[in-house]
């Protein structure tokens, strides 16, 4: 009876023992598994911003559980304004959720101070600001276009405005107003002779005289000298303001050989403030090249009559960079 009590009491505790041990075990599995998904939780990868925008670096590290410490700093170009340059910890880099984060953030390039254009040539500045940019392989001075234009003492084409003003100190990419000048209003000037004249001394006259004009054409009648300026209005020595347009007919050649051709170059150019440089070049069918006339012209209809091998090519340019061109026919 003792033996049986005996047996049965070694029989409770080894399954006592077995079983707080299961406890035991499961309990620390447990702690172990909560310790492991609680170190999880806390820890998460650096990512790489480098060369990224500051809005989606930001956004980043907002998925990340990650904060920035930023920093500004001027590069060498105006493109990184706002990008990331450099950061740390490194990409890669474990670290526990809500960690600071170093972002180096470029401020653009640095221009020391804006050069002060009042007084020089708007084309003049074109060239200048091309140059800057070229140097510095971006543009750090962007001119704002359309330009505004006011009537002034100076010379047109002259800038007489600024903003930023002289002397400012500028981080690129930023826009240059400019105010240019188009000359006095209502200027007047003196009207050139130019009935009588062959049809190429009269071009040379008008490009000398900077007059607005425009051509048309009649048959020859008897009597007259081909190819000459056969009426004109306003009439020779008349004061008139300055965008006045001369009317000027030439008349036909007395006669044309078989592969020439007499005729009317014709073209609507675009409205300027102001004359601007124009030229017409004819270019034969051999290669050489002449002028029909140089002249400031301020846009608008432009008519110049020219007797020109067939297949020739007339030229127009503006400022010096061709605009249309277009090939002598026989119509």
């Amino acid at each position: 009876m003792i033996m049986a009590e005996t047996n049965t009491g070694k029989k409770f505790s080894f399954y006592f023992t077995r079983a707080a041990g299961l406890i035991v075990i499961v309990v620390i599995a447990a702690v172990i598994i909560f310790l492991i998904a609680v170190k999880g939780e806390e820890q998460t990868m650096v990512p790489d911003l480098r060369g990224k925008e500051i809005t989606v670096a930001l956004l980043e590290m907002q998925e990340k559980e990650l904060y920035p410490r930023i920093q500004l700093r001027y590069s060498q170009s105006s493109y990184d304004r706002g990008f990331i340059l450099e950061q740390e910890p490194e990409p890669g880099t474990i670290v526990k959720a809500g960690r600071r984060i170093r972002l180096v953030v470029s401020q653009g390039a640095m221009i020391n101070r804006v050069e002060n254009f009042i007084g020089k040539n708007i084309d003049d500045v074109r060239i200048e600001l091309q140059a800057i940019e070229t140097s510095s392989g971006s543009p750090l001075l962007i001119l704002k276009e359309p330009l505004m234009y006011s009537y002034s003492p100076a010379a047109p084409g002259t800038v007489i405005q600024q903003k930023p003003e002289p002397g400012t100190d500028v981080s690129g990419p930023t826009n240059l107003e400019l105010v240019v000048s188009q000359g006095l209003e209502n200027t007047l000037i003196t009207v050139p002779q130019l009935t009588g004249l062959t049809i190429s001394l009269a071009l040379d006259r008008i490009g000398k005289a900077n007059i607005a004009f425009n051509f048309s054409v009649r048959d020859i009648r008897d009597g007259e000298k081909g190819e000459t300026v056969v009426f004109q209005n306003p009439a020779a020595s008349a004061g008139i303001p300055s965008n006045t347009v001369v009317e000027i007919v030439v008349n036909t050649p007395t006669q044309l050989f078989n592969n020439e051709v007499f005729n009317l170059f014709v073209y609507e150019m675009p409205k300027n403030p102001y004359p601007l440089p124009v030229r017409l070049e004819a270019q034969l069918p051999s290669g050489d090249r002449s002028l029909l006339i140089a002249v400031n012209h301020a846009g608008g209809k432009f008519t110049v009559p020219y007797k020109l091998p067939i297949d020739s090519q007339l030229i127009l340019s503006l400022m010096g960079r061709e605009i249309y061109r277009e090939t002598v026919k026989d119509f």
